[in-house]
């Protein structure tokens, strides 16, 4: 017997169960004994995904193992001609005799039997075909709209209703959002999250991919998506700004985005910071063989260093964190940062990249309706796109207003030993262009400051 459902949202196998009810009951009509019962569950013969149950019944009917198959009905085996022509060449073989709880027996070895088989199935192909243009339809009006799809598991953020945003977890979206644009990476936080007990919405650890792919979404926007497109305002409210939706998606999207580090990004604080003062090349991590951190001005193969300078990691991020800290509390340091504030806002660059955007839909309109040549539209679409990556490099380097860790100083200074390496980095990169390294003085074994120069950004 051999039992398929398309559709088992509830995941409770109820509409295989009642197709082999009624198949036991049509083979002990006819005096068959039931050897084995074949089994897809919520997988569709139309979509051509594999259906293992298929593939173990049409082994078995080649090595003779059974004889004779009941489905309860033709398009439960096929909705597919090149499927169906690959069942006919097996039973043409083995004479295994074909029964249909609700279209009674096929004989296939009969042309007359075969042209019924290919009958049925052309019209269940054509059923198909004509249900997924509606459903495809039916989805394109409800993402016009703004409306979800409905079903599945809730997103993270929104209660079981999907419209509702579940206030707990939406701070917890606003949070990872905030450290992104500040600069962590996505694995801190999912370090963080694990830490702390946040789980997804299925009880799960979060994971880089999972938690970029909630990031990125135009959910937490209010945005309603299509086929990786945003179509409309959605129905629901919103999480997070369109401006920071943008911004995450140029951070996360960027390719030259490191995504794993070594050793050194995680353990090392100033790791691109520290240069040197006599060859000013960038001073690498590297420990000592006791396992003591140092920043080294390394030479050699692969290096541009003058190999003339060294210091101890420790005690200069010490230094630099005090003095970062001691700096944000500075009124001077908050009236020089406030008048180094970009010209153009963030929520500027989004809008702008927005009516490139739209620039790109509406040529695309203008070529669609003859109104251009391809060759125009290429040319013109080659120029946009370059505008739109202009307008995406400068949106995803223009800090949020909301995520600078730096803007609160008293707050910053009390939670500084919690912030992980990447918050702390984050941190000292609104503020510090480099710190510059002298030499080392002969004979003096201790900690040296003056050697110290903080280059700030303002």
């Amino acid at each position: 017997m051999y039992c398929r459902i398309s559709d088992d949202r509830a995941g409770q196998g109820l509409g295989v169960k009642r197709q082999e009810e009624d198949a036991r009951s049509y083979a002990k009509s006819r005096g068959w004994e039931v050897v084995d019962v074949y089994v897809d569950n919520d997988i569709s013969a139309y979509s051509g995904r594999r259906r293992p149950g298929y593939e173990r019944l049409l082994g078995d009917l080649q090595d003779g193992r059974i004889n004779a198959v009941v489905a309860w009905h033709p398009d439960r085996l096929h909705r597919s001609p090149l499927e169906l022509e690959r069942f006919i060449q097996v039973v043409e073989v083995t004479r295994a005799k074909i029964g249909t709880v609700r279209a009674g027996e096929y004989d296939l070895s009969t042309p007359s039997g075969r042209m019924a088989a290919r009958i049925v199935g052309a019209v269940a192909r054509g059923e198909s075909e004509h249900k997924s243009d509606r459903i495809r339809r039916k989805h394109e009006e409800l993402a016009a709209a703004g409306q979800g799809r409905g079903g599945g598991t809730r997103p993270f953020g929104f209660q079981s209703d999907r419209l509702t945003v579940d206030p707990g977890e939406a701070e917890l979206v606003r949070e990872a959002a905030r450290r992104i644009l500040a600069g962590e990476t996505i694995r801190a936080v999912c370090a963080d999250w694990t830490a702390r007990g946040v789980q997804t919405v299925t009880g799960s650890a979060w994971t880089p991919h999972v938690l970029k792919r909630l990031l990125i979404s135009g959910r937490i926007a209010g945005l309603r998506e299509h086929r990786g497109q945003i179509v409309a305002k959605a129905v629901w409210s919103a999480i997070i700004t369109e401006t920071e939706h943008r911004q995450l998606r140029a951070i996360l999207n960027d390719p030259r985005r490191r995504t794993n580090g070594g050793v050194n990004a995680r353990s090392y604080l100033l790791s691109g910071f520290v240069r040197c003062a006599r060859c000013r090349a960038r001073m690498v991590a590297r420990p000592r063989q006791d396992g003591c951190r140092r920043y080294v001005c390394a030479k050699g193969p692969g290096f541009v260093g003058c190999g003339g300078a060294f210091i101890i990691a420790k005690p200069l991020e010490d230094l630099v964190v005090s003095m970062v800290l001691e700096a944000l509390r500075s009124p001077e340091f908050a009236r020089a940062q406030d008048a180094a504030v970009p010209s153009v806002s963030s929520d500027e660059l989004a809008g702008s990249a927005a009516a490139i955007e739209a620039k790109l839909t509406e040529l695309a309109e203008d070529w669609a309706e003859d109104r251009i040549s391809r060759s125009e539209w290429l040319a013109a679409r080659r120029a946009i796109e370059a505008r739109l990556a202009d307008a995406t490099r400068s949106l995803a380097r223009t800090p949020s207003p909301s995520a600078r860790l730096g803007d609160d100083p008293e707050a910053l200074q009390d939670q500084w030993k919690k912030l992980h390496l990447d918050g702390k980095r984050a941190v000292l990169a609104e503020v510090v262009d480099h710190v510059v390294v002298g030499p080392g003085r002969r004979g003096l074994n201790r900690f040296d400051e003056s050697r110290v120069k903080v280059v700030w950004l303002v």
